[in-house]
């Protein structure tokens, strides 16, 4: 079968489509036909050997897929041959075949396509636990959504929404806002020619925001960190701008501000019950029209590369998925 190979951690430009051995399900796993992998800004960390998993190399990137079951392991008792399914992969996505774990593959609903599958469970299971398990928004309060054109920045605007918060989304450009405005945001923020802080300060009426969503990190977290509330909460999902922000305390202390961690792969392991509820809430929410990944292109398996370079380099707007499949 055909797959997307990093044999060595570098340049993302060193990745390639290659034949590989098909892979053969264990006890408990699921072999499937990958129908659309979503890509995502770990994946990009990932080859170039940047993020705080490294798997052992030669590894074909690729986290989430969402496809049609091939075979099962001997223990699997829930799938069969021809079952549409999703699956968190860790790796492995994007080929024609992947295996995953059972615990992490799940029916695809009968309404969603293969596309809205993939792009659905990282992002929004991402911005669901951040918002409601670590940020604990409130309806009627102020969230800030930076990086809001992204995957999960346009998951955590449909889900502060949803939770009954005020959106005020922040992007690096004006037709990114566009995007954010059409998926629900109340107010927009362009961080490359408006000062985020005062503009968040002015947008609250000198407020400030209750909860900030940080996947961007770099110079924007201590402006938005600035422009919190009393109590604010400001939830550390990731590094997109590739800084690693130096934050100064003291900022915290004043008006008793939270910084709060976001890792929700761990997290499913701490508690599985939560994101299993979780899950569980997601699908509410889509057959309710209140959620919808954005997914605004499609990759064959011949260009991923192209396509995680898109990524890496924040030239995507929502979702992008590779299509082994044509």
């Amino acid at each position: 079968m055909k797959a997307l190979v990093c044999e060595a951690y570098g340049p993302i430009a060193n990745l390639a489509v290659k034949d590989i051995p098909a892979p053969v399900p264990g006890p408990e796993q699921v072999l499937i036909e990958v129908h659309a992998a979503a890509v995502n800004f770990p994946d990009a960390l990932m080859v170039q050997g940047l993020y705080q998993v490294k798997p052992p190399l030669p590894f074909t990137p690729g986290a989430e897929i969402a496809g049609v079951v091939k075979a099962v392991g001997a223990e699997v008792p829930h799938f069969k041959p021809g079952d549409r399914v999703i699956a968190l992969t860790s790796t492995g996505g994007f080929a024609e075949e992947c295996l995953a774990d059972v615990h992490r593959v799940m029916p695809l609903p009968p309404t969603m396509d293969f596309d809205t599958g993939a792009a659905l469970v990282l992002t929004y299971a991402t911005s669901l636990h951040a918002l409601k398990d670590c940020g604990h928004v409130q309806p009627g309060e102020t969230l800030v959504v930076l990086g809001a054109a992204g995957g999960v920045g346009i998951a955590a605007i449909e889900i502060g929404k949803a939770m009954g918060a005020r959106v005020i989304a922040a992007a690096s450009s004006d037709d990114k806002l566009e995007l954010c405005r059409k998926v629900g945001a109340d107010e927009t923020v362009n961080y490359s020619t408006e000062n985020l802080k005062d503009r968040i300060t002015e947008l609250t009426g000198g407020k400030g925001a209750n909860v900030v969503y940080d996947p961007v990190g770099g110079p924007y977290t201590e402006p938005a960190l600035r422009a919190l509330a009393w109590r604010g909460r400001l939830l550390i999902i990731g590094f997109a701008a590739g800084e690693i922000p130096k934050i100064p305390l003291n900022l915290a202390l004043l008006k008793e501000r939270s910084l709060v961690g976001v890792y929700w792969g761990d997290s499913t392991r701490h508690d599985p019950g939560g994101h299993l509820a979780n899950l569980k809430q997601l699908n509410e929410w889509f057959g309710a029209g209140k959620i919808k990944p954005v997914v605004s292109q499609r990759y064959p398996l011949a260009k991923a590369r192209e396509a995680v370079a898109a990524i890496a380099n924040r030239q995507v707007k929502g979702k992008v998925v590779v299509a082994p499949r044509g």
